[in-house]
């Protein structure tokens, strides 16, 4: 860290730990049986659901079922219902178009992002019917270490467009008929064989009654408040890679100052090039008591961004086992130039 240096995560190596592993079956019972599991035991409840479903299919229902069978079987469990109306968003207001559909999309994953936590259960009522956008929702997921399932309502299109119909005759929240169709038009159905799509729990709203009894809704109760150890194989919990583990810091702010710092550092390069006129400028500087910035090219914004992203992961992979990040402007400043010039540099 003296020569401003990135360091990167290392793992020590043990020739004593190698020589002892092999022996490590021939210990008696009594000290196996002290190992620690391969997984810890979960002794709370914490998952992310996603309800699934053509408009109009009784997904609303079924996830108002399903939180209120948890609740019944743990009182102190949370069970958090997100979707459009806890966000005083309309139905067809929110899908008039593919601008605000994508606006909406980006305010429900920014909202789950910030609820989903590993002491609580968080069912998304929406329709979720991309399939990118269930694997962007498993991503949350799987980088909080929590359980995730899909309940699908599957319900024919008709039995759809009659609910839908029989909603606008009574006054209650409905779709018009435009976006109605163009929606059911461009539904992706699930397919269990995705791991964004899986475990996949098919409910049939308009052939079965949905009540907090009903199987499909046991089941999925017993998969999302079961205890896990290293022996459960019917249960899984996402385990998050080290690119999306949570970071470790001692100041609430290090994140934030690292990226408002970095991103200063790329808006005076890209000021800097602007302001030559497409020449390149070989010596950038940031401001007194920082160094300057050898570029030996013409950076673009897109490329000092990887860089930007690449950097802030590297610094969080450290953290993990070393010192948390920088808690200071110019600090983040001078480790991210010294990585710009050893990437990009003259």
């Amino acid at each position: 860290m003296g020569n401003g240096a990135v360091p990167t995560l290392g793992l020590p190596h043990s020739r004593t730990a190698r020589r002892r592993t092999p022996l490590a079956s021939s210990r008696p019972a009594s000290l196996r049986s002290c190992s620690p599991p391969l997984l810890q035991v979960s002794t709370s409840s914490m998952a992310l659901v996603v309800m699934c479903g053509q408009p109009c299919s009784g997904k609303s229902a079924a996830a108002a079922c399903l939180a209120a069978a948890l609740r019944s079987s743990s009182p102190d469990l949370t069970v958090r219902i997100i979707d459009e109306s806890s966000l005083h968003l309309g139905r067809n207001d929110s899908y008039k178009d593919m601008v605000v559909e994508k606006n909406l999309r980006g305010v429900l994953r920014s909202e789950v992002d910030r609820s989903v936590s590993r002491d609580s259960i968080i069912i998304v009522d929406s329709l979720n019917n991309i399939k990118g956008y269930r694997y962007e929702l498993w991503c949350l997921a799987r980088a909080s270490g929590v359980r995730y399932c899909v309940l699908f309502c599957d319900t024919e299109v008709d039995h759809c467009r009659e609910w839908n119909s029989n909603r606008q005759e009574k006054g209650e929240p409905s779709y018009d008929s435009n976006i109605f169709e163009d929606l059911v038009r461009r539904f992706e159905k699930p397919e269990r064989r995705n791991r964004w799509d899986s475990p996949l729990f098919e409910l049939f709203p308009s052939r079965d009654e949905i009540v907090e009894t009903a199987p499909l809704i046991a089941e999925a109760v017993s998969y999302l408040t079961k205890k896990v150890d290293s022996k459960t194989r019917d249960v899984k919990v996402l385990q998050p890679t080290i690119a999306t583990q949570t970071v470790r810091t001692t100041e609430a702010n290090s994140l934030y100052e690292m990226d408002k710092a970095t991103q200063e550092v790329v808006n005076a390069i890209v000021e800097a090039q602007s302001c030559g006129l497409g020449l390149a400028v070989n010596k950038i500087s940031i401001g007194p008591n920082l160094p300057t910035i050898n570029l030996q090219r013409s950076v673009g914004l897109p490329e000092l961004r990887s860089l930007r992203r690449t950097f802030i992961k590297l610094a969080g992979q450290y953290s993990l086992s070393g010192p948390p990040p920088p808690t200071d402007a110019d600090s983040a400043k001078r480790m991210f130039v010294d990585y710009l010039n050893r990437e990009v540099g003259a």
